[in-house]
């Protein structure tokens, strides 16, 4: 693999801050995130240089642009943590976490107005069953008993002085 040169290395490194830029400012390629490999891929690199190497004696050395993706992490961190939201999906999971909070809040209310309902419902009926009960005892005895009597039928017509 060839070594790259300090102009090359220059070069890389403004294409990245001009990605990182558009990045930061919201101007997301399409199914692109907020994220280094997105940054990576917006800037014509590749990934392996944002991480940190190791020589052939096992010590660490630090990756061609780390100190980048360093900077871009610690920025995305500081929009985040002043509300802004650089990754619109970002705040279309948490727009709809939003509302899957309110649905739920809407569920559990109309489950408990359905339960208040219901135990209406369940007293209604059972007052109208007692109800039912109630008059037919009281036809039973009507006419079991002699001292009950009917009233007449209204005639045809209202007599006169009368409200209907």
């Amino acid at each position: 693999m060839a070594r790259l040169t300090e102009d090359d290395k220059t070069r890389n490194e403004a294409a990245i801050r001009a990605a990182m830029e558009r990045i930061l400012s919201g101007n997301l390629p399409p199914g692109g995130k907020a994220d280094l490999k997105t940054l990576a891929s917006m800037a014509s690199v590749t990934r392996t240089g944002f991480y940190p190497k190791k020589n052939r004696d096992g010590t660490a050395r630090p990756g061609t642009y780390q100190h980048l993706a360093e900077e871009f992490e610690r920025r995305v961190k500081e929009l985040q943590d002043a509300g802004e939201v650089v990754d619109p999906r970002v705040a279309q999971i948490e727009r709809l976490k939003k509302e899957n909070s309110e649905l739920k809040k809407r569920i559990a209310a109309r489950d408990e107005e359905l339960a208040k309902l219901i135990h209406f419902k369940t007293l209604a009926i059972s007052r109208l069953a007692a109800q039912h009960d109630e008059i037919e005892r009281l036809r039973k005895q009507a006419a079991a008993g002699g001292n009950v009597r009917r009233i007449p039928a209204p005639s045809g017509t209202a007599p006169y002085g009368s409200c209907s």
